[in-house]
Formats: C-alpha cells, structure tokens, sequence
C-alpha cells in the first residue's frame, strides 16, 4: 500500500511540473532590413496564461556557431531557462543571431544587419504580439560569448530600450580571435560581416565593446559580466573591468572557476536574471 501511495504521489509530481511548467513559442520574425524571415524562441512563465498584466522582457543571446534555440536545447539542464521564467515572472526571448553576425548591422553586406533586426524588428515583433511592460525600466538583454558583446553592444548604442545588460564570457574584443589556432576558419566565417576587412584587427577593434567604455559610462546602465577563469577570453574581459574601474563606471564583475563550456553558462544565468530582477520594473 505504502509503494502505491509513493507512486501516486511522485506521478501526482510529474504531472503538476508538466501542467504548471513553463511555455516555449517560436516566434517568426520577419526581417525588413535582411529581406528574410529569422526565428526567436521565446519563454513565456506558467503564470501568463492565467493573468492580464504585462510582463518585463530579458533578452537572451546566442554565442558564435549558434543559433536561437541554444539556449533550450544546449545547456545541461533543459529546464532552467523556463525555471528562470516561472521563478522571476518575467518573459524570456531568445533571437536569432546566425553564426558570426556578433549583432552588427555589417558595413559592407545588407544581409547581414543584426543590430537594425535584435533593436527594432524583435523587439517590435515581441512587443506586439505579447502582453510586454514595452518600455526600458521593463527590459533587460544578456548573452553569452558573442552574446555577451552583443548585449553589452547593443544597450551602449541603445540605452533607450534596456534598463540593464550583462554578458557572460563575452567575446568583448574580437580580434582575440585571430591569435587562435582556427583564426583562418574564424576569418572566413566573419566575411559576411566584414568582407575583405575580416583579418583587419583594426576592423574588429572599431567594433569591440572594449573600445565604449565612454558611451558606456555616460549611458550608466547597470552592467553584471562575468567569465571563467580558465576560459581562453578572461584576459579581454579582466582589461574591460580594469577600464570600467578606471573610468569609475558601476558594474557588477565576477570571475569564477569554468572555460568557455555550457556548464559554466547554465550556471552564470541565474545570477543574471537575479541581478536583473532587482533593477526591472514592474509599474
């Protein structure tokens, strides 16, 4: 008797974290400025079904070689993004970024404008269809590796939509990438962003988020970045909080054991979301 009651319950369980877990859409975004059509992923939590308020928006990004959905499909516990959004209520929209667009809009190739897409299509695209708090005090954008300079990128080129950013083991100076070992490999799959330029270090420093400290500061966003100490970017993201500490820009900084691995990023995200919940408003 003892056996059936502990199976009741533990399928009672199940069905209660089946029925009360989060949703995941697949947004279709349609790109204007790429004349194409991109997917986003988005979480809505458990309690959005059941009410009429509005919600706040995190923006979540993809890394290089990766596509919307990664953050779904690829971290070691596929539940935790839609944990974080049950947890903290809050909307979760994962973008399209293809593989190498680092969300630049591309000076050299119009197919390739993931600034003008993530700003203004998504965004746009994410406020109409659901009930969004479409307003900045309401939305915040983190990403990991070419993520995380995208949504440190992004938020310092536009402070009028995000109250916070954060980026985990951002890749916030791209030109580190051509002292690696695949830098001919890494070269060839920037050339739809910066053609001919794409072994140019200068090119990518123009770009690199290392080179906003001043936009950043005089934006004073609250900014929360981390990165493993073992991973092959720590040294680009120590030079970035050395020059945040120098110019006495306010952020939340912090280095932990972990490489450049979904291990690591699974378990940096809920200090994200965490650290955006207490800037984000709800009124």
């Amino acid at each position: 008797m003892k056996k059936l009651k502990s199976i009741f319950y533990l399928c009672l369980f199940f069905n209660s974290t089946f029925i009360f877990a989060a949703k995941v859409d697949t947004l279709q975004v349609a790109s204007v400025a790429m004349n194409k059509t991109y997917k986003a992923a988005v979480v809505l939590p458990n309690s959005y079904t059941k009410s009429k308020t509005a919600y706040p928006v995190l923006y979540l990004l993809h890394g290089a070689y990766g596509h919307f959905n990664d953050w779904l499909s690829k971290t070691p516990n596929k539940e935790v993004v839609k944990n974080l959004a049950d947890q903290y209520d809050i909307i979760i929209v994962m973008p399209e970024g293809e593989t190498f667009s680092f969300y630049l809009d591309s000076p050299v190739n119009s197919g390739s404008q993931f600034e003008t897409f993530i700003t203004k299509e998504v965004i746009g695209a994410v406020d109409k269809t659901y009930r969004t708090i479409a307003d900045k005090r309401a939305r915040a954008i983190t990403g990991l590796s070419m993520g995380g300079h995208g949504a440190l990128y992004l938020s310092a080129k536009h402070p009028e939509l995000f109250c916070a950013a954060g980026s985990m083991s951002g890749a916030v100076d791209m030109s580190v990438m051509l002292n690696r070992e695949s830098s001919a490999q890494v070269i060839q799959l920037m050339q739809p962003v910066f053609g001919d330029q794409s072994g140019n270090q200068e090119m990518y420093a123009k770009y690199a988020v290392l080179r906003m400290i001043d936009t950043i500061k005089a934006n004073k966003l609250p900014l929360i970045i981390d990165c493993g100490v073992d991973d092959f970017l720590i040294e680009p993201n120590r030079e970035l909080h050395r020059r945040l500490v120098y110019n006495k820009v306010e952020h939340d900084y912090t280095e932990r054991p972990g490489a450049h691995t979904w291990e690591y990023w699974e378990n940096a995200l809920p200090y994200h979301v965490l650290f955006f919940s207490k800037i984000i408003s709800r009124k």
